[in-house]
């Protein structure tokens, strides 16, 4: 159970890089199978809290794009083609289309409602500064589950070293 969990932890980093794996929430699931190892003590509070870390990040991963787009003066139609690039990014196998997707929908939903390409770019940068953000704060959650995951283990040493 615990090389279990830390290979979802693992993965949970990955994740936040790799489309096509979840991030956080691998993370959290190694975590919680840590957890319901016999020797660790359970701790529901810790398992609820790190549950709700990984849901909200996970959520925020598909609206941040959006909000990017806005703050560099996108339109609803930039804010709303970012969401479905990013979608469409996720879903497609072309080599980048988690990068290519949230800037092209931006781009082409700005393009439709202005008709003005430098306007339309900036709204598309936007997205991509977005999704960077929300990568990066991926990232920072699923690192601090792998410190969580190192800490229980290295609480709970006596108990577990005879498993490694």
């Amino acid at each position: 159970m615990l090389l279990l969990g830390l290979v979802l932890v693992i993965v949970g980093i990955i994740g936040c890089i790799v489309p096509g794996l979840p991030g956080p929430i691998s993370g959290w699931a190694g975590l919680l199978v840590t957890m319901l190892a016999k020797v660790i003590p359970d701790d529901w509070s810790f398992i609820g809290a790190t549950f709700l870390a990984a849901l909200l990040i996970s959520v925020l991963d598909y609206f941040i794009p959006a909000v990017g787009t806005k703050k560099f003066g996108g339109s609803k139609y930039g804010t709303y083609g970012a969401i479905i690039g990013l979608l469409v990014g996720i879903l497609t196998p072309i080599p980048g289309g988690i990068l290519i997707g949230p800037f092209a929908g931006a781009f082409v939903g700005e393009y439709i409602k202005n008709k003005d390409a430098p306007q339309a770019t900036k709204a598309a940068f936007g997205a991509f500064i977005g999704f960077l953000v929300s990568t990066g704060m991926q990232l920072i959650v699923s690192i601090v589950f792998l410190i969580l995951y190192i800490n229980l283990i290295k609480d709970n040493w006596e108990a577990v070293k005879g498993l490694f």
